[in-house]
């Protein structure tokens, strides 16, 4: 600039002569925009120099906005934390069976697409030759039943769902009782998982519960009502962690198994023996209407 308008003077950028010419090249550089009436000249090397440094650095920049701005779309984070468990799980009984009992919910209106729960028992076993599996994991199988049904862990969000593992000879919960509860050492993990209505991305929720977080011999209290003054129902997120207690017993779903197929055997017994009596009554009806039917014609003949 301090050379411009001298006669033998060339500059290295052609019509850029002040400030607002040089943020207008550099604009036209940074953008490609390239309109024709202001180029470098290759009488000087270090403008060439200059052009290339703010091409790379503007491309570099370019590519980490871009990148910024894919990663925080790209993390919903606050989404997951929307997404509620209950602060207990329960055992309680249902259709004579323990089950295992915790809730979710969600608390946006936009919900979950293809939400699943998983469950995971972290816990120590020792196998058959002594071999000690400090952490070993094993599938809790949430099937359906009672009021909110699941199937293989498949939950609709649409309200608060109360999901269930029926503790069966299969499941990890087989021979614990509530005293075990107590001396045991493990961990239910579980896993939500399910992909976000506006964005299309997968999100995922974890909790856990330890033996001193699951309450035995409660039910979750009811929090979904029905208004008949606008035909619409009401959810109680305030009652999402109450709990009530109920009369149960402390065995295990084992010894409940066990005491209630004896009970069958028995009343199968009973059942046999009063088939047996009834059988050896009419047994003895029909020998009495025999001998009532071959004295007949004895005293016909006497008659006679």
């Amino acid at each position: 600039m301090a050379h411009y308008g001298e006669d033998d003077w060339k500059p290295c950028i052609a019509e850029v002569y002040d400030f607002a010419t040089a943020l207008l090249f550099s604009i036209e550089t940074q953008q490609t925009i390239g309109y024709g009436t202001r180029f470098t000249r290759s009488e000087c090397p270090v403008a060439v120099v200059l052009m290339m440094v703010q091409s790379c650095f503007g491309i570099i920049i370019q590519a980490l906005m871009t990148g910024l701005v894919f990663a925080k779309i790209s993390r919903p984070k606050k989404r997951a934390q929307t997404l509620m468990f209950s602060k207990n799980a329960l055992v309680c009984q249902r259709d004579d069976e323990l089950c295992f009992l915790f809730r979710v919910g969600d608390m946006r209106k936009s919900h979950i697409v293809e939400a699943q729960v998983r469950a995971i028992m972290v816990s120590k076993r020792v196998t058959r030759e002594g071999e000690v599996l400090a952490l070993c994991q094993r599938d809790l199988h949430l099937g359906g039943g009672g009021e909110d049904e699941t199937a293989d862990g498949r939950v609709l969000l649409v309200w608060p769902v109360i999901v269930e593992h029926r503790i069966t000879a299969d499941s990890p919960l087989w021979e614990i009782s509530s005293d075990d509860l107590k001396r045991r050492h493990f961990e239910i993990i579980v896993i939500l998982e399910g992909i976000v209505e506006s964005t299309g991305m997968t999100t995922q929720a974890r909790t856990s519960y330890l033996p001193t977080e699951i309450l035995w011999g409660h039910r979750f209290e009811r929090l979904v009502t029905y208004q008949r003054a606008n035909g619409q129902y009401l959810i109680d997120y305030a009652s999402f962690n109450r709990t009530a207690a109920v009369e149960m017993s402390p065995s295990s779903a084992k010894d409940l198994a066990s005491v209630r197929n004896k009970r069958q055997q028995q009343q199968h017994t009973g059942d046999d023996d009063d088939d047996d009596r009834s059988k050896c009554s009419d047994d003895l009806n029909d020998d009495a209407a025999t001998g009532d039917a071959f004295a007949a014609p004895s005293d016909e003949s006497t008659a006679i």
